[in-house]
């Protein structure tokens, strides 16, 4: 192969994605936060829908599946109590689906999600949510040292955009692709358009 390598190529390590049944889905602050508003996040329709659909195939074949949600301050962003930091009804956990909260970006801190996992037998992770740049990327990072395979879904994730601290814009598509790319180098498979089985 010519031209850059991600670490993972040079160390010759398997990228390919488990089968669904095998793995533990981990959905991150699909929330209601993210539909409109400040934190609006690009595709946020396209996104949703593609979980949706990676829910739906989780479900059928008996995945695992932990929705991960922030829990910010009453009147806040992630007001738990508000509409606004509620699940996104497409994406809503059925009986028995755990839902975690968590103050801050990495949804391995302060929370119960490692022992939940480990009490699981997980080994391998899908990951989707918003944002691509944030609580993806840092809970993504977390797990590596936690001792966990993630495979990162990233036709459903998203970011928004972002200031670029000389008076301009980052654009939400370029936040999302590098905050993934950086993840593929070392933390994690980064899969598009796959066809989860």
């Amino acid at each position: 192969m010519s031209g850059p390598m991600t670490l993972f190529q040079l160390a010759g390590a398997d990228q390919t994605p488990p089968a669904l049944a095998d793995a533990q889905l981990v959905l991150i602050d699909m929330q209601n936060e993210y539909l409109e508003g400040p934190l609006a996040v690009s595709g946020v329709g396209d996104a949703v829908a593609h979980t949706a659909d990676l829910l739906a195939a989780a479900r059928q074949v008996g995945a695992g599946i932990i929705h991960v949600v922030h829990k910010g301050y009453p009147g806040s962003l992630f007001d738990r109590e508000a509409p606004r930091g509620q699940i996104i009804d497409a994406l809503a956990p059925l009986a028995g689906e755990e839902v975690i909260e968590k103050a801050l970006p990495n949804a391995f801190a302060g929370t119960g999600l490692g022992d939940l996992l480990r009490a699981r037998g997980a080994k391998e992770l899908i990951v989707v949510g918003f944002m691509s740049h944030m609580c993806v990327s840092s809970t993504v990072r977390a797990a590596l040292d936690e001792g966990f395979r993630v495979t990162v879904d990233a036709d459903g994730c998203g970011s928004r955009d972002l200031p670029d601290g000389r008076g301009g814009v980052v654009v939400a598509d370029v936040v999302s692709d590098v905050a993934l790319v950086e993840l593929s180098d070392r933390f994690a498979v980064v899969v598009r358009d796959h066809a989860w089985r």
